[in-house]
């Protein structure tokens, strides 16, 4: 009996702790919502996918346009000891032994092909200089290929072989790429030929790298590894999204972090080699640097970004349209702009084109119309700023 009563009083205690915690609990719920702020409804987002058990029908379907490419240069022996650890150590190792001479070098990359009649897309680091191409498709057929054009700007390459009715990939488009987003590399990573990875797209708008003069890379943790260069960068509908063009590493391979040159500054070059042969850009005739809140207040500007002009080029087009050393340009036909954007922007404008620029000057805002012209082939600062000064120490291309 006693022992029977006392487990019965537990319970009883027990119950009260328990009814006393609920009603607790409820009076701070209750404190929660009538004292504090209004829930925050959270920002829309995309609707979350069911991961698919395989990516087969994906990889089956676009891996037959990813091709591999074998290119032969022809390099004196001199410029071979300018790439010898020995002869950077010990200057004239090796001189003796080898005179200098030509030699075949050759080396390997990815492309993409794009047209059924023969149209591939690569970078042009992985065609510079070759004297001789050559495509190994999917099926093990070797064809020659041409270089129709190249860009070294974007390392865009555009290059032809002589073959129809060819799979071919289909162009989506960057600008709906998302962080998070699933992704795709293809390509023929130390020659290994055709190889696929997965991850995800870790960031966009990359820029300021010194790898590139017009950089706006989609960054990846896919595996990207030297002989990548030049591969498909795909999205989960098979898709081309990118190029595949250079990694962050310390080491020289793969560490999570690769370069796509997003496919809608592919399309834009990719369409003028195939029509020109070149890339034509407009320029405005100024240079620039990033405005930071430093000199933002240091010039009384009221702008968070945009770029400052640091210098106009005589009877340019930013000179004649009465634009000034340390204006603050913040918008280009109604869209705010910093100084890496305004760069992207102009370049690709079609020069003769007239653009609405929007100035900052001594705290006052003007509009300027702007007739853009034709930047010089041959300028290495091709007006629309200096290209980035950072250094590329553990960058590489793929």
């Amino acid at each position: 009996m006693n022992r029977i009563g006392k487990y019965s009083r537990l319970i009883v205690v027990t119950l009260i702790l328990g009814l006393g915690s609920m009603a607790g609990g409820a009076f701070v719920g209750a404190s929660m919502i009538h004292g504090g702020a209004a829930p925050i409804a959270a920002s829309p987002v995309r609707e979350a996918a069911t991961m698919p058990a395989t990516f087969a029908p994906v990889v089956k379907a676009v891996l037959p346009a990813v091709v591999n490419i074998s290119a032969t240069k022809i390099v004196r022996t001199s410029e071979l000891e300018e790439d010898n650890p020995f002869g950077r150590l010990f200057p004239g190792f090796g001189s003796q032994q080898m005179p200098d001479r030509p030699q075949r070098q050759e080396g390997e990359g990815s492309g993409v092909i794009v047209s059924s009649d023969g149209y591939v897309v690569t970078n042009n680091h992985v065609v510079d200089g070759a004297t001789e191409l050559t495509v190994t498709m999917g099926d093990k057929r070797e064809l020659k290929a041409r270089v129709i054009g190249t860009d070294a700007k974007t390392d865009i390459a555009l290059i032809k072989i002589e073959a129809r009715e060819l799979p071919h990939i289909t162009l989506g488009t960057s600008a709906n790429v998302e962080v998070g987003d699933i992704a795709l590399a293809m390509g023929n990573p130390f020659g290994l030929g055709q190889t696929v990875t997965m991850g995800i797209i870790s960031a966009t708008g990359r820029g300021g790298l010194g790898i590139e003069d017009y950089e706006d890379f989609i960054q990846t943790d896919a595996s990207i590894n030297p002989g990548n260069s030049g591969g498909a960068l795909i999205n989960t509908k098979g898709e081309l999204i990118g190029i595949n063009t250079a990694i962050l590493s310390r080491s020289g391979g793969n560490q999570g972090v690769g370069f796509a040159v997003p496919v809608d500054m592919v399309r834009q070059v990719m369409t003028q080699l195939k029509e020109k042969g070149t890339v034509t850009r407009a320029r405005l005739g100024l240079y620039f640097q990033e405005l930071t809140p430093k000199l933002a207040s240091a010039l009384g500007a009221k702008a968070t970004s945009g770029a400052l002009v640091t210098d106009v080029v005589p009877q340019g087009p930013a000179a004649k349209a009465g634009l000034q050393k340390e204006d603050v340009i913040v918008a280009l036909n109604g869209k705010e702009m910093d100084g890496r954007s305004l760069r992207l922007a102009v370049g690709s404008i079609a020069p003769g084109t007239t653009i609405q620029l929007k100035v900052l000057r001594g705290g006052a805002e003007h509009e300027y119309s702007v007739t853009v012209d034709a930047a010089p082939a041959d300028s290495q600062h091709a007006e629309q700023g200096e290209r980035p000064a950072t250094p590329r120490r553990y960058g590489r291309r793929g």
